[in-house]
């Protein structure tokens, strides 16, 4: 299996999945995303029966500022790695976001048409189309929380989204340390959790099943910041009574979708496997916390 972006927070618990749980050769050899020749060489030397695309640029004040250099990180290689895929008749994953809704339709069902509020979200969407138009499959995360297999820390406490949330939470409370969970009109304040593990395993599925198409990889349960605060500190059994709520301390540099909760039912009901609750996924999470495995909910 190709992975590419293994080395961040999505990508090392899809290599974790894919190598500790099911015993696959993952290869994450490093690919300049702007050269779509390398990409694909790198593609047909491999070898492999599947693609994940998982690698993204997290610079938005770049993104911002050189929008084709934005273009090409997303769209772009995107397009370089399908092409590759489909060139060797392997199975192709984008590795997408909630963030390609507006934050309106909540939750949204995967035959949603995206309506990105900013330029993530609309690079998102139209790496959607590059994958759609070659066979692939989209794969859109949701509220993202987990383990970062590759790296101690979390590289952030917090941001408008969800990422990094519960980590952060955690090791606060577990300090005995307060944690403000920011609360405001302007920040991703509702979503649908997700464990990184499981989304790992619902990628794997999709092209162990030979599937295209869009997915969503969530959970059953949609909720806002301050309830996962509160379910965390329970599920951990940490004290709520260190929790704070305040806006963020500064702006952020995009629009962000307000509700971004996903709607997961036809993406269980085509792979074959329920939707994990809430508890669930944190108690999962809790796991692979203590004791560095993860869970398999699709075994």
């Amino acid at each position: 299996m190709v992975l590419t972006g293994a080395s961040g927070f999505v990508g090392s618990n899809i290599a974790k999945v894919l190598s500790d749980v099911h015993g696959d050769d993952v290869i994450t050899d490093r690919v300049d995303l702007f050269d779509a020749d390398a990409i694909g060489r790198h593609v047909a030397s491999a070898g492999a029966d599947g693609v994940i695309h998982c690698a993204i640029v997290n610079d938005w004040d770049r993104m911002l500022a050189d929008r084709h250099w934005a273009w090409d990180a997303y769209v772009s290689s995107t397009r370089a790695y399908a092409e590759a895929a489909l060139g060797v008749g392997a199975g192709f994953v984008l590795v997408s976001t909630d963030w390609v809704f507006d934050g309106t339709q909540g939750p949204a069902t995967e035959d949603e048409p995206p309506n990105p509020v900013n330029l993530y979200g609309f690079l998102k969407a139209s790496a959607e189309l590059v994958t759609l138009e070659r066979n692939g499959a989209v794969a859109r995360v949701s509220g993202v929380n987990g383990t970062h297999w590759s790296r101690p820390t979390t590289p952030r406490a917090q941001d408008p989204g969800f990422g990094y949330f519960v980590a952060s939470l955690v090791a606060a409370l577990e300090a005995g340390q307060p944690f403000t969970v920011w609360e405001a009109d302007d920040i991703n304040m509702v979503a649908s959790p997700s464990l990184a593990s499981m989304c790992g395993e619902v990628m794997r599925a999709i092209l162990g099943q030979d599937q295209n198409g869009i997915f969503h990889c969530c959970g059953a349960d949609s909720v806002t910041r301050r309830e996962l605060a509160y379910a965390a500190a329970d599920v951990f059994d940490l004290d709520r009574g260190l929790l704070r709520f305040a806006p963020p301390p500064e702006r952020t540099p995009m629009p962000i979708p307000y509700d971004t909760s996903l709607d997961a039912s036809a993406t269980a009901e085509r792979l074959g496997y329920p939707l994990p609750g809430l508890r669930e996924l944190l108690t999962a999470f809790r796991t692979e916390r203590h004791k560095g495995r993860v869970t398999s909910f699709l075994a």
